[in-house]
């Protein structure tokens, strides 16, 4: 029985976030949500662990070797700010970075990802995005390990968005794969193992259409002629 658990793939999602109210009552709560989205185990091939970053659990540093890849969820907290447990948790993306393990950041992820690793972040100029946004691809970019599932890279992408902050500067050896009208950086890899993504792939338009009702009732955002903006 050991040997069959040491030989499953594992995996840890990093959650930056907590809970609402609808996603737990409908989904059990966002590790369900990220497990479906990220997960594949119809062999029973994979193990996830969760860590609640945001309430500062972490997991222990001499367990960082046994894992095969880590996600870094969305946030309504900005990836710049200096909270304790955002900045240890970049120092955790920094190790995991020296470490050559496969880390995957989706929005909030995808901003303190960079941040982590020598880029910039900050809030957007233009105030939101939420809703579908086309997302265009770059042409020939370097492989990554994340993205082989595509026998063809298409040229464009409809995802979902839901931030106001963004990233400015990639690090250092950062390639830009993902631009669209609205964001400069969509996407950003660094070598085989680092991918950003600043839209939400893991949402289903329930769960978006839950976040933006919850905005708006706390006048965060407002509709005009069918787009958000910031108040």
């Amino acid at each position: 029985m050991g040997i069959e658990c040491e030989s499953k793939r594992r995996y840890a999602l990093l959650l930056a976030a907590r809970d609402s109210e609808y996603v737990k009552k409908v989904y059990g709560g966002y590790f369900n949500v990220f497990v479906a989205a990220f997960g594949d185990d119809e062999e029973q091939e994979e193990k996830w662990d969760m860590y609640r970053v945001v309430d500062g659990e972490f997991p222990d540093m001499n367990e960082l070797e046994n894992y095969d890849g880590f996600v870094v969820s969305g946030s309504p907290y900005d990836a710049y700010g200096d909270d304790n447990w955002i900045l240890e948790l970049c120092h955790l993306l920094q190790t995991l970075y020296s470490m050559q393990k496969k880390v995957l950041g989706i929005c909030f992820g995808h901003q303190v990802l960079c941040r982590a690793l020598g880029g910039k972040v900050g809030k957007s100029d233009s105030g939101w995005d939420i809703g579908l946004r086309k997302v265009n691809i770059v042409k020939d970019f370097s492989p990554c390990s994340f993205l082989e599932t595509f026998i063809e890279t298409p040229p464009a992408l409809i995802i979902i968005e839901c931030h106001q902050d963004e990233v400015w500067e990639v690090p250092t050896g950062a390639q830009v794969i993902a631009f669209s009208d609205k964001t400069g950086v969509e996407m950003f890899t660094i070598g085989d193992h680092i991918l950003g993504i600043q839209g939400h792939p893991e949402y289903p338009k329930d769960i978006l259409n839950n976040l933006i009702d919850r905005l708006l009732n706390q006048d965060s955002i407002e509709v005009k002629a069918g787009n958000c903006r910031s108040r």
